[in-house]
């Protein structure tokens, strides 16, 4: 019977293109999180996903800061996790930010399970949780993780010209892993959004209450931090208490039980994708994705 100890460490392989994947900056009590590499239409990589929780970690900590902005930099908001840019760093140790152990010198399912617990639903929820109100500034595209990342944050401004999608049920995983879509949809309608992988265009999420405020593409920023500058005059504590007391009710709700059963059947997911395969994701890189969601798209027409 194998030892943990036989396990060798997985070769990190990631050539970054940026030194600085999230940029920061703070004005009039609003600090703004920039994703920075719109070259691959802002993926998802450990190294992006530690810069921003190191950014929220600032914005908390600066008592300046009445008001976080999220935004991506460049054509889309999120592409979703980077599932196949030069920069996907899965096998890279980072000084974690949760108590979970290292990932990438364990066997099986371990390895993935155990990353995705500290990078994606572990620093999603201790995002959403963060005591300053959050407003996600979305344009373009907003893809599987992408969602995760807005719907972290407590307002949703998007242009109209956006959409929200969710493909991963064709690699035959139920849904990304901050798994909120029957909360953020009404059930019936998240069904549908994940059964088909469709495009959801911005004016649908609106109606959907999913969007808070709809603008043209180049009102987008000036609409954002309007409303970021309203927030922003209300009293600390009372912001905090009010967004503490409606996320107690979501999660009354069943929100945080649901979220762990289906990232536990999320893993069972790329165990059996593994089994059938060899390949966690079914087959899927980003190229392969993009692809079928052209021609998914193409048959609808």
């Amino acid at each position: 019977m194998s030892s943990d100890s036989e396990f060798v460490q997985r070769a990190d392989t990631a050539v970054y293109e940026t030194e600085e994947p999230v940029l920061y900056g703070v004005a009039d009590g609003i600090a703004t999180l920039t994703m920075n590499r719109p070259t691959v239409n802002n993926a998802q990589n450990s190294q992006m996903t530690y810069a921003l929780d190191d950014a929220f970690r600032r914005a908390v900590n600066d008592d300046a800061v009445k008001v976080i902005v999220l935004r991506g930099n460049g054509k889309h908001f999120s592409a979703g996790h980077d599932i196949g840019t030069p920069g996907r760093d899965i096998n890279k140790q980072f000084d974690r930010a949760s108590l979970w152990w290292d990932h990438t010198n364990k066997p099986g399912g371990e390895y993935l399970y155990a990353r995705e617990q500290e990078v994606y639903l572990g620093m999603c929820r201790r995002w959403r949780e963060l005591p300053k109100p959050t407003i996600a500034m979305v344009q373009g595209a907003c893809i599987a993780g992408g969602l995760m990342l807005a719907w972290v944050c407590d307002l949703i401004v998007a242009s109209d010209d956006a959409f929200f999608q969710d493909p991963v049920v064709r690699m035959g995983i139920p849904g990304v892993e901050y798994f909120a879509h029957p909360y953020e949809l009404n059930p019936r309608i998240a069904k549908e959004f994940l059964f088909t992988g469709d495009r959801m265009s911005a004016e649908r999420a609106y109606q959907m209450g999913m969007v808070n405020r709809l603008f043209a593409r180049d009102a987008l920023e000036a609409g954002t931090y309007a409303l970021a500058a309203a927030i922003a005059k209300q009293p600390r504590m009372g912001l905090a208490l009010t967004k503490q007391a409606i996320n107690h009710v979501e999660d009354l709700q069943g929100k945080r039980t649901a979220m762990d059963a289906v990232f536990a059947w999320h893993h069972f997911a790329h165990s059996h994708n593994e089994l059938l395969s060899g390949d966690k994701l079914g087959g899927y890189d980003a190229k392969a994705m993009i692809e079928a969601n052209k021609t998914a798209a193409g048959e609808r027409r």
